[in-house]
């Protein structure tokens, strides 16, 4: 007779379990939207000391690594997720859960910490940069080491605790943006303010650490564990009545083969979602941040807004209509995952890259301005970041659904490879599109 599962008493679980997705995307997005503290240490001492007369467009001009950095950054983040979330596959078998889970975690609070410190550590522009972008390499191999085993954490529970995960990592870059925008409205120097934004970063990771600490500890966690125990223990037993069969051999090697042709059969059904995807992150991460957060309001004359406009028109902006258009997905799934108007809504996306490119980006070396007004740039972003979070969710949800129920999983890990491959494809091309402005 089949035991019922406990309830999970206050949600608890679920809330760890968003808490935990809030940790996997957060720190990425806390250096991605600290991109004004990171280029302001970046400038030349030349240009720091240069005389006041100098004119204004002497004075925007920027250094190879000012430059360079949303471009570099961009490729250090992603390249390395993409490597880890295809190692984590073989990881999960080699190393301890709780070793992954927390070790990650411990990790990239410690990165944190060292990125607060230096905040009051003088250091010149090119050891600046390099420790950087080594931060960043480590915080994403982690993170894609985390996201790989809180997926499989989830996977052990009823489907509706993957949502959680979504959700937190959804609200990672809002929660990040808001925080700098805090830190900015406090009238700190940039430094300060700086120091404030990665101690906060800091509390949070710290709060997934003792939210993992705590999970295990919860009887609705605990069932579902013991019962994957319990199957285990299961498969053992018949492995070891199939030893003494003289076909064993045979039907390994059977077994074998057709979990291979399964792959195959697998993809050929989803290759299209899956190439989908890959090309809606390719235009977004081509795009975002690498243009969008050089681009410079015409409306602030030098007034505040002047601070707040990337803040809040890049940062902010993009992750609040994200979230949306991800949350948009558990009420309405339109179009239909054959349907030649998704195909098209997804390749329509590259418009983006124009648009955004004419907009106000300085430096700019060839294109014109066609874009001059604010309002151009806040519409572009909350069509380009909408659209993102809906179409790529979609073809998320449909993935899994193209295929037999046994075959869910390894067609969602499909997708999660192609997504990483998009995120990659992105940060590379986002070299060629600046160089194009």
């Amino acid at each position: 007779m089949a035991v019922s599962s406990p309830k999970d008493k206050y949600f608890a679980v679920w809330l760890i379990f968003f808490m935990l997705g809030l940790g996997t995307l957060l720190p990425w997005n806390f250096f991605m939207t600290a991109t004004t503290y990171f280029t302001s240490r970046l400038k030349d001492s030349s240009a720091a000391h240069s005389s006041a007369n100098q004119t204004e467009e002497a004075g925007d001009r920027r250094s190879v690594l000012e430059a360079k950095f949303n471009n570099v950054m961009t490729l250090c983040a992603m390249l390395p997720l993409l490597l880890c979330t295809c190692l984590n596959s073989f990881l999960h078998t080699l190393i301890a859960q709780r070793l992954r889970v927390m070790g990650s975690l411990l990790v990239i609070m410690f990165v944190f910490v060292v990125t607060a410190v230096l905040v009051k550590v003088p250091l010149e522009p090119l050891p600046f940069f390099s420790v950087t972008m080594a931060k960043i390499v480590i915080i994403n191999s982690f993170g894609a080491v985390l996201q790989g085993s809180l997926f499989g954490m989830a996977g052990l529970l009823p489907a509706s605790y993957t949502t959680p995960i979504m959700s937190g990592q959804g609200l990672a870059g809002t929660f990040a943006a808001f925080a700098m925008i805090c830190a900015i409205a406090s009238g700190s120097d940039i430094q300060d303010a700086a120091f404030g934004y990665f101690i906060t970063a800091c509390g949070v990771i710290f709060l997934s650490v003792l939210s993992y600490v705590l999970l295990p500890k919860l009887e609705f966690y605990q069932f579902y564990q013991e019962r994957k125990k319990k199957l285990r223990s299961e498969d053992e037993q018949n492995s070891v009545s199939l030893t003494n069969t003289e076909i064993k051999d045979t039907a390994a090697a059977d077994q074998r083969g057709q979990h291979d042709i399964s792959m195959m059969k697998i993809f050929k059904k989803i290759w299209v979602l899956a190439l989908l995807v890959c090309f809606t992150f390719t235009v977004t991460i081509g795009t975002f941040p690498a243009i969008t957060a050089d681009t410079r309001s015409t409306l602030a004359g030098g007034g505040a807004w002047d601070m707040y406009f990337i803040p809040v028109s890049c940062f902010l902006l993009f992750n609040l209509c994200d979230w949306a258009g991800r949350s948009l997905t558990a009420v309405c799934m339109w179009p239909s995952k054959d349907s030649m108007i998704l195909r098209v809504s997804i390749l329509c996306r590259v418009v983006f890259v124009p648009l955004f490119m004419l907009c106000n980006v300085q430096p700019r070396f060839s294109l014109p301005i066609y874009f001059h007004h604010d309002g151009f740039f806040i519409v572009f972003m909350v069509l380009f970041a909408f659209s993102n979070g809906y179409l790529a969710s979609l073809c998320m949800c449909y993935g899994p659904k193209n295929v037999l129920p046994h075959e869910a999983e390894t067609a969602g890990a499909i997708m999660a490879f192609f997504l990483s491959l998009g995120l990659a494809l992105g940060a590379a091309v986002s070299f060629i599109f600046r160089a194009l402005v």
